[in-house]
């Protein structure tokens, strides 16, 4: 039976996709069946719970296409767990016995929806799926469909995330206005933090699309103008072991022939060593409401620049992170023609009334399917191996040693 009232949330943090997703969406229903009714959470799965929503009429309808050239979410995001029970009761979201899944479920059939849009990453998806299990067991048939929204590019199994090429490109944008602070000191630092909590592959592809800029511009070696001042010098990830003495030797004779040392450095890289070194000295370890580390408080690229500088010989230290930049960012021309096949094909599923997560699936020849809600994880590495990688450690002189980064020494 199709249905006949939908419902679009976004939740997480941003990614230059949310606004053009949602676009995709109400105009593809626009198109192939108008009378079904459209309605947004604000603020996802808070608004969920306390049933803030907005309806979208006609002249929202006409004006979706706007949402394109436009970053974040119009409707708004928020980081709630459906199954984290004190954290929703804190946050009085529910009250004190409530189970916030049975909250959202019976606002859902107040709300008479049939279909649920998930616009968010594994964690915003997987809790659709507890909503949906939930509604299942007590006789109401919803069906939840989501679109992989994560800069990490890392859902298993899905192929490429909405949003994480802009977000790549815009990185290195970023620090192509970053880099000119290497002749604001003599013996300068500049460490580049990028997001990516357990996976390194937007720290990879900001790298290469910045090096990829790089060889498009002239220079002028004999007025100090030269391609190895700009360069990147050093990739740090998840994914890759450290010697931190032999990589300062390495870089030392970089700050020696140059003048200075760029480097980038996954958000993700060495949070472990950080989160130890925070214990052994009794400090409380911030998280958030899934558990996880809260990075901008350990704050990965302060420790990078504390463990190089002496070593190398820095006289300046300067960190600067390009997550809040990239992710707010309207999606480009790649992402765009992704999403709009993937908002494509899940309103195809909602008017057939099948759930799943829209995405090129890694497992199934990369089909564009929806994916089983029960094989949607987070943490996806990002493969080392692949040339494209390769070849740019090998540009910069870095050895390729997968395993996990170790405690510092």
């Amino acid at each position: 039976m199709a249905p006949k009232k939908v419902a679009i949330l976004t939740a997480g943090g941003l990614a230059p996709c949310l606004s053009a997703s949602i676009a995709g969406l109400i105009e593809r229903y626009s198109r192939l069946a108008p009378g079904i009714e459209i309605i947004c959470y604000r603020s996802g799965y808070k608004g969920l719970l306390l049933g803030d929503s907005l309806k979208v009429g006609p002249a929202d309808r006409a004006a979706a296409h706007v949402l394109r050239a436009h970053g974040g979410s119009p409707i708004g995001n928020s980081r709630v767990k459906l199954t984290n029970v004190k954290d929703c009761v804190k946050r009085g979201l529910v009250k004190e016995g409530q189970n916030p899944l049975q909250v959202a479920a019976e606002q859902l059939v107040r709300d008479g929806v049939d279909v649920l849009h998930t616009i968010g990453g594994d964690d915003t998806n997987t809790t659709a799926a507890d909503l949906a299990a939930f509604l299942a067991q007590n006789k109401y048939q919803l069906t939840v469909i989501g679109l992989p929204k994560t800069i990490d590019n890392d859902v298993i199994p899905i192929r490429q995330s909405l949003g994480a090429w802009t977000a790549a490109e815009e990185g290195a944008a970023f620090f192509e206005h970053v880099v000119a602070e290497c002749g604001a000191n003599p013996r300068m630092l500049i460490i580049h933090e990028v997001m990516g909590r357990n996976c390194g592959w937007l720290t990879a592809a900001t790298a290469q699309a910045y090096s990829a800029r790089l060889d498009q511009k002239a220079f002028a070696p004999g007025l100090g103008l030269t391609r190895d001042r700009l360069a990147v010098h050093g990739v740090y990830l998840p994914e890759l072991a450290l010697d931190i003495a032999a990589e300062a030797q390495r870089l030392k004779g970089v700050m020696d022939r140059v003048g200075n040392v760029n480097l980038f450095i996954s958000e993700g890289a060495g949070v472990e060593s950080i989160v130890a070194e925070m214990t052994a000295r009794g400090q409380e370890v911030p998280r958030d409401a899934f558990g996880h580390v809260k990075l901008d408080a350990v704050n990965p690229g302060k420790w990078f620049g504390e463990q190089f500088a002496k070593m190398l010989g820095a006289e300046k230290v300067l960190v600067q992170k390009s997550g809040y930049f990239a992710r707010a960012a309207a999606a480009n021309a790649a992402d765009l023609a992704l999403i709009g096949r993937c908002a494509d094909y899940a309103v195809d599923c909602a008017l057939r009334r099948e759930s799943g997560v829209i995405g090129e699936d890694e497992e199934r020849g990369d089909a564009l399917r929806a994916i089983e809600f029960v094989r949607i994880k987070g943490g996806k590495p990002f493969d080392v191996q692949v040339a494209w990688f390769r070849d740019l450690l090998g540009r910069i002189g870095q050895t390729l040693t997968p395993g996990a980064l170790p405690a510092s020494h």
